[in-house]
């Protein structure tokens, strides 16, 4: 029954967030996205608490799969989708999700490390974005893909705090010199992560990482 309960949890704490995001839209489409981008990572909390296995704590990711490439095709939640579709980002959002659900659930049985992956993708590569175009720094360009200092030092930052955290709180040994390190690795990553691709390049880096550390 808990199970059964958190996914319509899910439904309803991902439904508020799309709602809020179409007020936030009159700030302009890309405000929307990140708002959407950023509060959803916070998901994995409410599948901690509620779901018990892989196969329940993957079903809302796998119908968010079949959902969001729907929506790029016919833009069916227009709040997430960019007027010029510039790759399958928010599909490969859902599909991180559902690998990570897969893997720290059923394989490693360590659900916490999918917590660290999901939010580093969330806050970290979302708030890169905001950041990246409010302060003006060097941009740099891989393939069409534009990216500035400023939004690859907050990433670096934001991943370096949430790795942080949990590495201390799990006791991991010389955690400080690990989550400077696995900070980099993932800026990098993010940085040449193009057409969306850092949805499931930065959780499943982050994800295998973190297992080895």
């Amino acid at each position: 029954m808990k199970n059964i309960i958190g996914i319509l949890v899910s439904y309803i704490f991902i439904g508020i967030i799309i709602i809020f995001a179409k007020f936030l839209k009159k700030s302009g489409e890309e405000a929307s996205r990140k708002f959407i981008h950023i509060m959803l990572s916070n998901w994995w909390l409410i599948s901690m608490y509620f779901f018990e296995n892989a196969f329940w704590a993957s079903l809302v990711p796998l119908s968010f799969v079949i959902i969001n490439y729907i929506s790029y095709k016919r833009n069916l939640i227009s709040v997430m989708e960019r007027e010029k579709q510039d790759g399958l980002g928010t599909v490969y959002y859902a599909l991180s999700l559902l690998i990570l659900s897969i893997i720290t659930y059923g394989i490693t049985k360590r659900p916490e490390i999918g917590l660290c992956s999901t939010l580093i993708m969330g806050y970290g590569d979302g708030l890169a974005g905001v950041i990246g175009k409010k302060i003006k720094s060097i941009e740099y360009k891989i393939g069409n893909t534009k990216k500035t200092l400023a939004g690859s030092l907050t990433m670096f930052i934001i991943s370096f705090i949430i790795i942080a955290i949990f590495s201390s709180v799990t006791g991991v040994n010389l955690w400080l010199i690990k989550s400077i390190i696995t900070a980099i690795m993932l800026t990098v990553i993010e940085a040449v992560s193009i057409k969306g691709t850092d949805n499931i390049t930065i959780p499943i880096s982050a994800c295998a990482i973190l297992l080895l550390m």
